[in-house]
C-alpha cells in the first residue's frame, strides 16, 4: 500500500504531475488541444485509480482553496502585464471590451433566468451561479491562439483578459451588496468602494515600484509578489476590491511610459523597470503554470464522476453551451462583420468558472447545481475550440502549400519562356 503522507511519495506525485502537465502544454502547441481538458482528464484518470487501489483519497478542497486565490491574483496580474494602453491599440482595446462586457452581461442574465426556471431558485442565486459560467477563461485561450494572425490573436488576447477581470469584480461587487438594503444604496457601495480601492492602488503602485526599482538585490520578485499577496489578503479583510489592486498595479508597471509623466519622470529608472517588467512577467508566468496544473489536476481528482451520467445534468449543460455561443456568435459578427472564424467559437471556459464556483458563500450553495455542470460545460466547451484551432491550422498549411504549388508553377513557366 503507497502512504500518502510519504514525504518522498507525494515529491514524487507533485514531480510527475508537472513533469505530464509541461507535456500536455507542447501539445497544446503543436495540436491545439487545450491542456486543461488534459490535465482534468488526468486527474479524473488518479481518481479512479485511487478508487481502483482502493485509496482513500485525502481532503484536498483546503488546498484547492489556497490554489484558487493564488491563480486569481496571477491571472489578473498575468492579464494585465498584457494589456498595453497605446493610441494605436485602441479600435482592437473598445472592440473586445465591448465583446467581453456585453457577452458576459447577456450571458449571465439569459443563464440566469435559464437556471432559475430548471432549478427552480431564487434569481438572485441564480445569477451567482450564472456569473462563473459566463467569464472566457483566459487562462486557456492566450496559450492556445499563438498561432493565429496577430490581429486576431490580440483580440482573444485582451477579450480574455477584460472577460476573467470584468467577470471576476462583478461577482465580488455582487457579493459585497449583500448588507445593502436598496439599489442606491448597492450602488453607492459599489461607486464608493471601487473610488477608495482605486485611489489605495494608485498610491500602493506608484510606491511599490519606486521602491523595487531601487532595490540592488537579486531576490526581488517573489518578494513583489509575496507583498501583492499580501495587499490582497489584507484588501480582502477590510472589504475593498482587492483585484483593483493588482490588475491597476499591473497596469501602472507595464505602461510606465503612459503614468510616469511631467514631475514623476524623473523619479522613474526605464533600464530597471524594462528588467522587472520582463523577469516579472516570467515568474507569473511559471507561477501560474504550477498553480493551473496542480488546481486542474486537484479539481479532476476532487469532481463527483456519479453526476455526468445524469441526463439532466448533461441537458442543462447543452442548453448553456447553446446560450453561450448563440449570443458570442452575433456579438463576434456585430463588431468583427467579416471573418468571425474561429472567434466565434473561442469561448472556452475554465480557471476563473472553477474557482469562482467554489467562492460562492455557504448560505447560497445549492445541492440542485450539481458540479457535473461545471465539468460538462468545460469540457465541452475546451473541446469546441480546439476542433475550430485544429481546422484553422489546417486550412493554414493547406493555404501555404496552395501558395508554394503556384509559385513553383510561375517559376517553371518563367524558365520555360
Amino acid at each position: 500500500m503507497i502512504a500518502l503522507d510519504n514525504p518522498y511519495v507525494l515529491i514524487i506525485a507533485a514531480s510527475i504531475i508537472v513533469i505530464v502537465s509541461y507535456g500536455f502544454n507542447s501539445l497544446n502547441r503543436a495540436r491545439n488541444i487545450p491542456s486543461v481538458l488534459l490535465l482534468i482528464l488526468f486527474g479524473i484518470l488518479v481518481q479512479v485509480g485511487f478508487k481502483i487501489a482502493d485509496i482513500k483519497i485525502p481532503d484536498l478542497f483546503g488546498i484547492l482553496e489556497v490554489l484558487g486565490i493564488v491563480g486569481l491574483i496571477m491571472i489578473v496580474l498575468e492579464g494585465a502585464l498584457d494589456l498595453e494602453l497605446k493610441k494605436e491599440k485602441w479600435p482592437i482595446i473598445w472592440k473586445s471590451f465591448s465583446v467581453a462586457l456585453l457577452g458576459l452581461a447577456s450571458c449571465i442574465f439569459a443563464i440566469g433566468y435559464l437556471l432559475q426556471y430548471l432549478l427552480n431558485i431564487d434569481l438572485f442565486t441564480a445569477v451567482l451561479y450564472a456569473i462563473p459560467i459566463s467569464i472566457v477563461s483566459s487562462a486557456i485561450v492566450i496559450p492556445s491562439v499563438s498561432n493565429l494572425s496577430e490581429k486576431k490573436r490580440e483580440f482573444m488576447i485582451y477579450e480574455s483578459t477584460f472577460s476573467d477581470i470584468i467577470g471576476i469584480m462583478v461577482f465580488y461587487f455582487l457579493l459585497g451588496s449583500l448588507e445593502a438594503e436598496t439599489a442606491s444604496e448597492i450602488s453607492w457601495s459599489i461607486v464608493s468602494n471601487v473610488l477608495i480601492t482605486v485611489g489605495i492602488s494608485l498610491v500602493i503602485s506608484y510606491s511599490l515600484i519606486f521602491v523595487f526599482q531601487n532595490l540592488t538585490s537579486q531576490i526581488k520578485l517573489f518578494l513583489l509578489i509575496s507583498v501583492l499577496l499580501l495587499l490582497y489578503s489584507v484588501g480582502k479583510m477590510f472589504h475593498l476590491s482587492s483585484l483593483i489592486i493588482i490588475l491597476i498595479f499591473g497596469l501602472v508597471l507595464h505602461n510606465h511610459k503612459v503614468f510616469f509623466k511631467g514631475f514623476l519622470k524623473k523619479y522613474k529608472k526605464d533600464i530597471e523597470i524594462v528588467s522587472m517588467i520582463k523577469n516579472f512577467k516570467m515568474v507569473t508566468a511559471e507561477t501560474s503554470f504550477i498553480v493551473r496544473t496542480f488546481f486542474f489536476v486537484i479539481f479532476g481528482i476532487t469532481i463527483t464522476l456519479s453526476s455526468l451520467i445524469d441526463f439532466k445534468v448533461l441537458l442543462t449543460s447543452l442548453a448553456i453551451l447553446a446560450i453561450i455561443f448563440g449570443l458570442r456568435f452575433v456579438l463576434i459578427k456585430l463588431f468583427l462583420w467579416k471573418d468571425i472564424f474561429p472567434e466565434a467559437i473561442i469561448a472556452p471556459r475554465g480557471l476563473i468558472t472553477i474557482l469562482l464556483f467554489f467562492a460562492i458563500p455557504e448560505e447560497f450553495v445549492i445541492q440542485e447545481f450539481e458540479s457535473g455542470i461545471l465539468l460538462y460545460i468545460i469540457l465541452l466547451s475546451s473541446l469546441i475550440m480546439a476542433i475550430a484551432m485544429i481546422k484553422k491550422s489546417s486550412n493554414k498549411v493547406n493555404d501555404e502549400l496552395e501558395q508554394l504549388i503556384e509559385e513553383d508553377t510561375t517559376t517553371n513557366n518563367l524558365t520555360n519562356d
